[in-house]
């Protein structure tokens, strides 16, 4: 049986197209998914323009924010009695790990050196069929619609970069650099743990910017160093660097206070150009955040079963699988924050 996916097949900018695709074959430790929606990410839209810095395994179906309806069950799956055919479920993004890597044992298998993540080490789910291992599942609550769970893996992303650490205390006073889906995200994640937070961007961001206001966010386009020290003239407590590139960073170590955190959790190929003095003069921590795990993406269905996080400003459209191209675009203008893609 064949259906109709989204196709990532050369490194060449350009090179994502329709394609027929063959339904997966479940092992016994997986189960086949019925897609119901997919949520569309900046590093599909990287994958598009062969702009990434991760290595891709052409060709492969793109899309890592997925979820859907379990339709068969592997033999161990079915022996143990966890999941049934019928069950709503969205998946996590560590489509292939070593179990026994020292980062897997210790539940951080979203840091396995071996991990191959789905839409591009591995078929994504912008198709209608995808072959999932059970151990990345989890049931979507009720009152959640498939259109928002797709929208959970960058809200997971998100929380990690955010309240995991355990740096976000209320009264804090956060800034975020990148007024994209996950900078969004970050900043409603940081006002939902009690900081007050600006999300800052360019002129251009001015939609997106707007977006965030209703997750009571200030927002600043350019510098925000009058905000940050606005309280006592040190700097805001934390940042968060969800832009990636080089000048976001250096605004980070400008507008902190000794003392502070900055998460990074964007992106960016290029060197830096500038001197991290400021890093150790202020005595300021500087975390990586990659990816999320299982206690992360349970929390965020909470969040969003309980009503506590809205994506309704977040999603921007739903678009058919035909018109993917559409969906890609609308995004990378601007124009909306988050596409939703649902296969057929």
């Amino acid at each position: 049986m064949k259906s109709i996916g989204v196709v990532n097949f050369s490194s060449k900018p350009g090179s994502v197209e329709l394609q027929e695709v063959d339904r997966p074959v479940a092992g016994d430790d997986d189960v086949i998914m019925q897609v119901e929606a997919v949520s569309v990410c900046g590093s599909d839209l990287h994958q598009w323009h062969g702009t990434n810095s991760w290595a891709v395994n052409y060709p492969v179906v793109l899309g890592h924010e997925f979820c859907g309806v379990i339709i068969e069950l592997g033999k161990n799956v079915k022996a143990g009695g966890k999941w049934k055919e019928g069950d709503r479920v969205v998946t996590e993004t560590a489509a292939v790990i070593d179990a026994d890597s020292p980062m897997s044992r210790v539940g951080k298998y979203n840091l396995d050196p071996n991990r191959k993540g789905f839409g591009y080490g591995v078929n994504g789910g912008m198709t209608r069929y995808a072959k999932v291992a059970s151990r990345l599942l989890h049931k979507i609550p009720t009152n959640i619609s498939f259109d928002y769970a797709a929208m959970s893996e960058p809200c997971a992303v998100a929380y990690s970069a955010t309240i995991a650490p355990g740096f976000v205390r209320p009264g804090d006073r956060i800034v975020v650099y990148g007024p994209g889906p996950i900078g969004v995200l970050c900043a409603a994640m940081a006002k939902l743990a009690g900081a007050e937070v600006a999300l800052v961007g360019l002129e251009k961001d001015k939609t997106r910017l707007e977006i965030a206001k209703s997750y009571g966010c200030e927002v600043i386009i350019g510098d925000a160093s009058t905000w940050a020290k606005s309280v006592d003239g040190l700097g805001a407590d934390g940042v968060v660097d969800a832009a990636g590139v080089s000048a976001s960073l250096k605004n980070a170590l400008t507008v902190i206070r000794p003392n502070g955190w900055i998460s990074k959790v964007g992106w960016g190929p290029q060197p830096l150009d500038f001197s991290l003095d400021p890093l150790v003069a202020k005595n300021v921590t500087l975390r990586g955040s990659f990816s999320h795990n299982w206690p992360m993406w349970e929390r965020v269905l909470r969040l969003l079963e309980s009503g506590k996080l809205d994506l309704k400003p977040v999603l921007g459209g739903v678009f058919p699988i035909k018109d993917w191209q559409v969906a890609f675009e609308k995004m990378q203008s601007g124009e909306i924050l988050k596409s939703v893609i649902r296969p057929e």
